[in-house]
């Protein structure tokens, strides 16, 4: 946004003239209350941003200069003194009145302005959000002889500027005076400057009290010398206390010089969703810039919460996010790098460490291991997977079975697990999120490892033939039941297996249950469509109802001879099946267990006819 300032020749000590701001000051402040800055509270940040930067140009100058920042809140009223570099009459005509300019783009501190934090004129202005008259007296450090001066300016685009005589700033240096406009005095309240500068001001590298009460807390939490590294655990967990309001379950280093960045990141104790906003904290050269920079580690990385101060990140306008650029790349590249290496040092050195933050955070690490080949290798042993042997890693089942057989959704394992698992097929639940991903990844660092994707052909493959005359004494009965069957898309099938007490397994597959929606999207299609599907009918395998010969009730109903009675027992069982295995009904299923159900409470009540009496 560009304006231009009415600007006076130098005018005498005590003589004020007139000016006007060449902007529309009441949308100005419209549109940083309500569209740039997040909240009120920033007119705190902006004004401790300002006294910063003087310090910090005064130094650039006059090394060993003052590093002090005053605050007196209180009545309506906030005076903050800082002894920066100050500013003489033309500094004031042309920086206060003129948004986004700035004394850190004079020529003479040029070289300096990668250690300044923000814009004097656009971050002054912004105290109109809670303020209807701000008044600055400022004395320059670079013409101390010249006498201070005063700049006021109220809400309604008008400004006067006058000298003063030296009594009234002997030191170089800047005082700022603000006036609550209505409904704001509150955020002039002490106890609320003092909360705001603690939150805001607590890493800056200079000295800053709000009346005699210290608001910078330094070295860092993570700089600080601690007597043992149990004890730095102690001083990281109430850190995070504070900060995040829970006990982590760890906490990470996270020191990266070529980055530009110190801090440290909190292990969260609970898991949480992958798709949770993350609320990381950033300080931007002691600054705080924003509590929810959900862009600073990588999308894996969702388990842990952040603490930094970086010289080398880039603030957007409002200076309460991150520019997703080069830069915040580059550093989001370093903190997963630690947090990498953290996950590696717990699997060499600290194994009930590592156990215990997978019992909650198994998710991100799969996440993570998917992309990285040398995670997968170092988190083998230790990453836990449903399978028919039990909760084990990826290393102990492949030990255990000559093939690494998986199903690629939970309804397929639940459906299959009981059977492979008594026919001694190892099978893994790759149903979960990354789980089939990882199995087949498996191979790429086992070499030799043999996985493959369990399927209905599989399973039948490993169940035991019945006795072909016993099987053809049976012909009737499974030839009734395929008939009723087969407009469900389903064969039938005679086996024996264990356990006993399952007396039928639905099996199916992915092709399977691909041909079976494209058959019934053919039988309500028009004749167009239906066409056009029915070209696309393949090879795949139909589903199958394989019954257990072993089973007591599959023994007592294929003797009977009656087809009706035939056809409803094997709907049952079919649906029987399919509610085992936890798979959802399509609505000609549950048309299929209503009507089996009733055929079988009417042959109950009227034995020996199958049909209903009435």
């Amino acid at each position: 946004m560009d304006s231009q300032t009415s600007q006076s020749s130098q005018t005498s000590p005590g003589a004020q003239a007139p000016h006007t701001f060449q902007v529309d000051l009441r949308g100005l402040v419209d549109l940083l209350s309500h569209h740039l800055y997040s909240s009120p509270k920033v007119y705190l940040r902006e004004l401790l941003q300002n006294a910063v930067d003087a310090i910090t140009a005064r130094r650039a100058e006059q090394p060993g200069s003052p590093a002090t920042v005053r605050l007196f809140a209180g009545s309506g009223a906030l005076r903050v003194e800082d002894s920066g570099i100050g500013l003489s009459e033309a500094d004031v005509h042309s920086l206060l009145a003129t948004i986004g300019r700035s004394s850190k783009r004079d020529d003479g501190l040029e070289s300096a302005r990668a250690e300044f934090l923000g814009q004097f004129g656009i971050g002054l202005l912004a105290c109109f959000v809670v303020a209807e008259r701000i008044r600055v007296v400022s004395r320059s450090a670079r013409t101390p002889d010249a006498p201070p001066v005063e700049w006021t300016a109220r809400d309604d685009g008008s400004y006067t500027v006058r000298t003063l005589p030296d009594e009234a700033r002997p030191e170089p240096g800047t005082t700022v005076h603000l006036e609550a406009r209505a409904g704001a005095a509150e955020w002039l309240d002490e106890e609320r400057v003092l909360s705001l500068a603690r939150n805001f001001g607590s890493l800056l590298p200079y000295d800053v009290r709000v009346g005699e009460t210290a608001v910078t807390d330094l070295p860092a939490v993570w700089d600080r010398e601690h007597a043992s590294p149990a004890a730095r655990r102690v001083a990281l967990a109430g850190h995070c206390r504070d900060v995040f309001g829970f006990t982590p379950l760890d906490s990470i280093d996270l020191d990266v010089p070529l980055a530009g960045v110190r801090g440290v990141a909190h292990v969260l104790p609970q898991a949480v969703s992958p798709a949770q906003r993350a609320s990381h904290r950033v300080h931007l050269k002691g600054m705080l810039l924003t509590e929810r920079a959900d862009q600073l580690l990588p999308d894996w990385a969702f388990f842990v919460r952040c603490v930094i101060d970086t010289d080398s990140l880039r603030p957007t306008a409002s200076r309460e996010s991150l520019y997703d650029d080069e830069t915040l790349a580059a550093v989001r590249e370093a903190l997963g790098e630690r947090i990498r290496e953290w996950l590696t040092s717990l699997a060499a050195g600290s194994p009930e460490r590592l156990s215990a933050f997978l019992s909650v955070h198994h998710l991100g690490v799969k996440s993570l291991a998917r992309h990285d080949k040398e995670m997968l290798r170092t988190m083998l042993p230790w990453l836990p997977f449903e399978t028919t042997d039990g909760h084990l890693s990826l290393e102990e089942f492949a030990q255990r079975h000559p093939v690494v057989h998986f199903t690629r959704t939970v309804e397929e394992y639940r459906q299959v697990a009981p059977i492979a698992s008594a026919q001694g097929i190892g099978v893994v639940n790759g149903g979960y999120t990354y789980d089939a991903d990882l199995v087949e990844a498996l191979p790429s660092v086992r070499p030799g490892t043999a996985v493959a994707e369990l399927d209905a052909e599989t399973v039948t493959a490993h169940l035991d033939a019945v006795d072909p005359a016993e099987e053809l004494a049976l012909a009737g009965f499974l030839a009734a039941a395929r008939a009723k069957l087969d407009p469900l898309g389903c064969d039938v099938a005679l086996r024996a297996f264990h356990p006993l007490t399952v007396p039928a397994l639905h099996l199916d597959d992915r092709a399977a249950r691909h041909e079976q929606a494209r058959a019934e999207a053919e039988a309500q299609a028009d004749d167009l469509w239906a066409g056009i599907l029915g070209s696309l009918r393949g090879s795949a395998p139909r589903a199958r109802l394989v019954l257990n010969h072993l089973n007591p009730l599959i023994r007592r109903v294929s003797s009977l001879d009656d087809p009706e009675l035939i056809g409803t027992a094997a709907e049952a069982l079919y649906g029987q099946a399919l509610l085992m295995a936890q798979r959802p009904l399509r609505p000609a299923d549950s048309a299929l267990l209503n009507r089996s159900f009733i055929g079988l409470l009417e042959w109950a009540t009227h034995p020996g006819t199958g049909k209903d009496p009435r």
